[in-house]
């Protein structure tokens, strides 16, 4: 094309209309000297100027003229902006631009209409101009972008909470959790979203939180409970969990909010006639708390290494309770060994000053009660005048942000270190001859049989049983615990009560049930985690004798040995 009229310019014009008019756009063709060689009609339905300014001939300083005196022209300003553009100059602006080899914009035409512009200059002189309208597009990208202000914003919201949220999708998987959620976990968010509940927690508690997320979404009524939760550190929690179901139709989501309860649970005075101003928070009623998840491992902080170097030490354990005194002037330290030290199986109190450590030895010299170990805080005050070996007891120095689990430790070498008595004398153990006429019972093959998946609690088991010189067997599951039932006939059971395949309810009645033909009875103690509340009217329903909590501990461990097994205290004895 050129600024003649050659031949079939008639056509030329025909096929550019049908082609303006199918892809929906407008097009300027210009000459050299800058005026309309064609003009598509769609131009018109962009920027409503005269049709005369759309015959070929018209100046293309006119027809610029043209779309400013229509109000309705690339380049419009927002109504609150200063910046305002005179016609000359922005007639001039638009010429120049249309003289550029190549250029491409999007512009607001008007308060709601945005176009994109390609202008293009051919090697000939001859200037092309395409529209197209993308107010559409335009408007699906603000939203977008709003849409993710939105989120961020709403992310940031929920990550400043104190109280753990998430967001599940319709195959109840987690697609939004805050920052107090991951706490709970002690993982990351990528490490929780995409995933169920069956990835996190304990298969009985899965199910149980499916079958709630399940009613919630089918009926839209909201679901409320208390629920005790114990953290990946440790440390209780006590919520109101709630849930609700949010969305549209066919794109459901379920929204869970566990409100913090524990700091407004209840109080308590510092001293038991009340006279104290000061004291703590306690729950007033916890049997309304159900069981929810234990996230906290004892072992977890110690890696295999640790436990293979902690062997030896287990072993030579004495068989009472360690006592260990604690003299540090720090109230959370105290609370946070102590509680440690005790749910290992030894025996911890805490002292706050030197006066009262004073106090307490003469005391216990009195009574007759030996201190093992003293552990002191190097923050303790005068803690400088304190010998290394207080009251003839090993003294061992800790800092106040040491983790539990390495004092823990320290404690196991220092007292390994020093002579002990075998943990089973013989002359501990009674032997009874009652109802020697009594049918014969099968003879066991292994003493005790333990039942427990997690292969940290396997190996901590196998120590200590093996340091305390009883013969045993580990099951995987519970139909593994079955099997070896039947095959060793134990003298004793150690039934972790949750494991997969079969949980140890279950397991414990099918043993119950095979012993009805035998005439005898195995016993068999429920093995749980430490704060989670077993339901112990379950364990006496299935047929369980005791319970026992973790972490485990040789005290614990030889208590129920003593309790249990009269039959290897006659073998031990010789």
């Amino acid at each position: 094309m050129n600024d003649g009229a050659p031949n079939g310019a008639d056509i030329n014009r025909i096929i550019l209309e049908s082609s303006c008019d199918a892809l929906g756009s407008a097009m300027v063709v210009c000459g050299r000297d800058d005026t309309i060689l064609f003009a598509s009609r769609t131009m018109l339905q962009y920027f409503p100027v005269p049709s005369e300014m759309l015959l070929p001939g018209t100046r293309l300083r006119d027809f610029l003229g043209a779309v400013y005196d229509t109000g309705v022209r690339p380049g419009t300003v927002p109504e609150n902006s200063r910046r305002r553009t005179n016609r000359e100059d922005w007639i001039a602006e638009h010429m120049a631009l249309h003289w550029r080899e190549r250029y491409e914009n999007v512009e607001r035409a008007g308060r709601t209409r945005w176009v994109s512009m390609r202008k293009r200059r051919l090697s000939n002189g001859i200037g092309i101009l395409s529209i197209t309208d993308v107010s559409d597009q335009r408007k699906r990208d603000e939203q977008l972008q709003t849409d993710l202000e939105r989120v961020e914003l709403t992310e940031e919201i929920l990550d400043v909470q104190p109280n753990p949220i998430c967001v599940k999708d319709r195959n109840l998987n987690y697609i939004a959790v805050n920052k107090a959620f991951c706490l709970i976990h002690d993982l990351s968010q990528d490490a929780i979203l995409g995933r169920s509940a069956w990835d996190l927690v304990d298969s009985e508690l899965a199910e149980r939180f499916e079958h709630s997320d399940r009613r919630v979404l089918e009926t839209g009524k909201p679901h409320s409970e208390a629920e005790h939760i114990v953290r990946a550190d440790g440390s209780d929690l006590w919520v109101l969990t709630r849930k609700y179901r949010v969305g549209m139709p066919g794109r459901h989501f379920v929204v869970t909010c566990m409100s913090d309860v524990t700091d407004i649970a209840g109080w308590y005075n510092g001293s038991e006639d009340g006279s104290a101003p000061s004291g703590g928070l306690q729950i007033n009623d916890y049997s309304i708390f159900a069981p929810a998840q234990n996230f906290y491992d004892p072992f977890r902080a110690l890696n295999v290494q640790q436990l293979v170097e902690a062997g030896s030490m287990i072993e030579t354990l004495p068989a009472r309770g360690l006592r260990v005194l604690l003299a540090s002037a720090d109230r959370l330290t105290e609370d946070r060994l102590v509680a440690r030290l005790r749910g290992s199986g030894l025996e911890a109190c805490a002292v706050r000053n030197l006066d009262e450590l004073t106090a307490f030895g003469m005391a216990a010299e009195s009574a007759g009660v030996k201190l093992d170990i003293l552990l002191l805080d190097g923050a303790f005050p005068d803690g400088q005048h304190i010998p290394g070996a207080w009251r003839n007891c090993p003294v061992v120095t800790v800092e106040s942000d040491q983790d539990a689990a390495a004092v823990l430790t320290e404690v196991f070498r220092v007292c390994a270190e020093r002579p002990q008595a075998s943990p089973l004398l013989q002359s501990d153990w009674s032997i009874s001859f009652e109802d020697e006429g009594t049918a014969s019972v099968p003879v066991s093959q292994v003493d005790v049989l333990v039942a427990e998946d997690n292969q940290i609690n396997q190996f901590v088991f196998t120590q200590i049983l093996e340091g305390l010189g009883v013969s045993h067997r580990i099951a995987a599951n519970g139909r593994e615990a079955v099997e070896l039932w039947h095959e060793l006939q134990p003298a004793l059971v150690l039934m972790d009560v949750s494991m997969p395949v079969m949980n140890g309810f279950d397991a414990t009645v099918a043993i119950r049930t095979a012993e009805k033909a035998r005439n005898d009875r195995t016993p068999i103690i429920a093995v749980t985690a430490q704060a989670l509340d077993i339901d112990l009217e379950q364990c006496k329903r299935s047929g369980m004798d005791d319970h026992i909590m973790k972490p485990v501990s040789p005290d614990m461990i030889e208590a129920v040995l003593r309790k249990f097994m009269p039959v290897m205290a006659m073998r031990t004895a010789g």
